[in-house]
């Protein structure tokens, strides 16, 4: 399902927060885990209003580290020995004071008092987690390697390769110093083995990856048929946008075994045994950038291994294929385009290697000097650490030098660095990935105050138009002078999963709580655009933002991130969204939506068939706070759908103030009552319906019109009364409200004419 239609309501609203006299700080509306109070960020060490005794504490911590292998010019050998004052780093040509210094050798390795890491016991993984008593110096000295294996881009006997050259490894040439971890890239990533120094658990869980399961992708097509393969298809598939987000969820898979390594200070290796990794251009320039900052951030080192071997480019195509298409064969189109797909599919592995201190192993059928390389660059090595004199969260990349008083000598070290990037420095596509990274992660974001409501409308017996509304208060908004107006921008983006299940555990039957087997069925993505004359009475109202879903019945997850593009704050609402299925209550009946502003919608795209919100040319914008104040209206409107008809024409009504339309196919009573204390304090005149006024949706529609200025402020329990009297059913659906003082005018007011009496009638399209 896609998002249906986006509309924006701004300013000058009563919905959620009242209105303010000028210059008095709006407070927010309630929202859990919101750090902020009248938008503004709480300074460090200060007590937050409202929370006495507790205090927001930001520690920024940024030190750069990088490995420094030394070796004799002469005989190769590592140079050992050296202290902190031989060195000098520099970062773009500007030297930098060392904060940190460390030399590790793996010749000194101990035997670790390491468990074997079977299912239910202990692991190299709990003692980085800190979860063991046991002592993290015990890491020291040794080689931390982790094997992934990425099946995805392997052929079969790619596969077969790659796991022949890790078992010899394993044999012939690990050291009582190397730790090994052992991870895959299937239909999802996965941790088949912690660190372990012990062979048989890894050629053991090496034996599991073989190239009989098929899992490697072919290469995509560009939707071109010249230079295919002739055989009995003739549409070529343009797989570009496929290879696009396979290379991006490569790429997060490095980044996440990066970032799951940074507890250690140790230097990490990666052997990456890859079938080639295409990079789409500019599409997966963000992903890239954020593995090789991940991996620099976490002392990794990556050895990417091409296994697909020494390759022969035939122009005419090989016998794995048909003869070639068109004339590229004899013009030599066909050759070149061979070359240049397999130099971009090794181009990104040779970045990731040469970015973040290690070698790429292209174009060879013996895998084992990638291992010799990771034992030889690791077998000792000093690690400098200091904090950068530019203090600049630009994003941009800093060249490292390191040099040495010694002329004997030859320095081996990663070339440079990404700074870290704020906000306004983030390129377009960091953007887009921080916003999908907050979509995904457990941990919301609080920075921007929000709350959410979404409705269900009936269209069909197995459809229903969920309307969302997202609340922003203005004053968590920053606008910038723009011409002669005050603008600001939002970023919206949110997601709708179908709840297949719940965690083990959940007896309750709720949607609370872990999910397994969630599916996407929804998703928004959008930027709001906002311009203002006067931001002091913005920063008094909300800013409303209302989407749409057409979805099944069943139980949902509804997670929305939004994020004002001044300074970059986020926030996140999540909820849970039961579509009942109508077909077996005994009264069908929709949302009750409460609004207090209504506004001109004439858009064909929005018309009542399509969106139920609207009505006669009018849009109601759901009162998502139920907050309200006494000199507005409470605009009411619920649907009952499949009416039950009369077995026999009605008798008149002998109820007094009912007003009886006898004759007609349904009818269904309804009214409005408020309570306070338990106690009914208001109710609307009762009203019926003797006809379906929304034909389209076998529905009787019920708008209300009640004037506050009757109601004394406080809260009250709205009670909807629906009866169904054909059928003998009924519903007394409850929400409640706030009634707040209204506005005080700043002039004195003309008479006011008398209210009208609350008013309550069935209306169609």
């Amino acid at each position: 399902m896609r998002a249906f239609v986006a509309t924006v309501m701004v300013g000058m609203m009563g919905v959620g927060l009242p209105a303010q006299q000028a210059g008095t700080p709006t407070q927010a509306p309630a929202v859990q885990g919101a750090p902020q109070q009248n938008g503004q960020p709480q300074q460090s060490g200060q007590p937050q209003q409202g929370a006495p005794g507790t205090f927001t504490m930001r520690v920024n911590s940024d030190i750069v580290l990088t490995n420094v292998v030394v070796r004799d010019k002469k005989t190769g050998e590592v140079v050992k020995g050296l202290k902190a004052a031989d060195f000098q780093i520099f970062e773009n040509n500007k030297l930098q004071k060392i904060a940190t210094f460390d030399y590790q050798n793996v010749d000194e390795a101990a035997v670790l008092a390491e468990k074997n890491t079977v299912a239910g016991k202990a692991s190299i993984a709990d003692l980085l987690d800190h979860n063991l008593a046991a002592d993290a110096q015990q890491l020291r000295d040794h080689r931390l390697i982790v094997m992934f294996f990425d099946i995805t881009s392997m052929q079969d006997e790619d596969t077969d390769r790659a796991v022949q050259a890790a078992q010899d490894y394993v044999n012939k040439q690990m050291q009582p110093a190397d730790l090994v971890a052992l991870v895959s890239l299937n239909t999802g990533l996965s941790m088949d083995q912690d660190f372990t120094s012990d062979k048989t658990q890894l050629l053991k869980i090496l034996a599991r990856y073989n190239g009989t399961d098929g899992s490697g992708f072919a290469a995509g097509g560009n939707g071109s048929t010249d230079g295919t393969g002739d055989d009995t298809n003739a549409f070529a598939a343009d797989d570009s946008e496929f290879t696009s987000l396979n290379t991006d969820r490569e790429l997060l898979a490095i980044r996440t075994i990066a970032k799951s390594l940074e507890k250690v200070d140790e230097k990490k290796s990666m052997l990456f045994f890859s079938g080639g990794l295409a990079r789409n251009g500019i599409e997966n320039q963000a992903s890239l950038r954020s593995a090789t900052n991940e991996a620099a951030h976490a002392n990794m080192a990556i050895y990417s291994v091409d296994t697909r071997g020494l390759q022969a480019l035939p122009p005419a195509g090989d016998a794995s294929k048909g003869s070639t298409r068109g004339n590229s064969v004899y013009s030599g189109a066909a050759a070149t385009a061979q070359i240049a797909s397999n130099y971009s599919s090794q181009e990104t592995l040779g970045t990731l290697s040469a970015d973040t201190g290690g070698k790429a192993f292209f174009d060879s059928n013996d895998f084992a000097p990638a291992f010799q390389q990771v034992q030889h660059d690791t077998e000792a090595y000093y690690i400098l650490g200091f904090h950068s004199t530019n203090t600049a969260h630009d994003g941009t990349f800093r060249h490292l030098t390191v040099k040495t008083a010694r002329t004997d000598v030859k320095l081996e070290f990663r070339p440079g660095y990404y700074a870290p990037a704020d906000f306004q420095h983030q390129k377009t596509e960091d953007r887009e990935l921080a916003l999908t990274e907050q979509m995904r992660s457990d941990l919301p974001a609080t920075d921007v105050a929000m709350y959410m409501q979404a409705l269900y409308f009936r269209r069909s017996d197995n459809q229903f138009y969920v309307p969302v509304s997202l609340v922003v208060p203005g004053s968590q908004i920053p606008f910038v002078k723009g011409g002669d107006r005050e603008k600001a921008t939002l970023d919206i983006l949110g997601q709708v999963k179908k709840v297949l299940g719940d965690a083990p555990g959940d007896s309750a039957g709720n949607a609370s709580g872990p999910k397994l087997g969630n599916i996407s069925v929804g998703n928004v993505r959008d930027t709001v655009k906002l311009a203002v004359d006067e931001t002091q009475q913005v920063k008094q109202k909300n800013i409303q933002y209302s989407t749409g879903f057409n979805l099944a019945p069943g139980r949902y997850h509804l997670k929305f991130v939004v994020r004002e593009n001044q300074t970059g704050a986020m926030g996140s609402f999540e909820t849970d969204l039961n579509v009942p299925d109508l077909k077996k209550a005994p009264i069908k009946l929709s949302s009750v939506v409460l609004s207090s502003q209504r506004v001109p919608n004439t858009s064909k795209s929005n018309r009542g068939d399509i969106n139920p919100l609207v009505r006669d040319g009018q849009e109601w914008v759901p009162n998502v706070a139920h907050v309200f104040r006494q000199d507005q209206h409470l605009y009411m409107m619920y649907e009952v759908y499949d009416p039950a008809k009369p077995k026999a024409a009605p008798t008149p009504a002998a109820s007094p103030g009912l007003e009886r339309r006898v004759g007609g196919p349904v009818r269904v009573l309804t009214s409005i009552e408020f309570l306070s204390g338990g106690t009914k304090v208001y109710e609307t005149p009762l009203v019926e319906a003797d006809s379906l006024n929304v034909p389209e949706r076998e529905a009787v529609s019920f708008q209300f019109d009640v004037p506050l200025t009757q109601l004394k402020p406080g809260t009250y329990v709205c009670q909807v009364n629906v009866i169904d009297d054909a059928g003998g059913s009924f519903s007394f659906p409850r929400t409640a409200v706030r009634v707040q003082a209204a506005a005080p005018a700043a002039t004195p007011a003309p008479a006011v004419p008398a209210t009208p009496a609350p008013t309550g009638t069935p209306t169609g399209n």
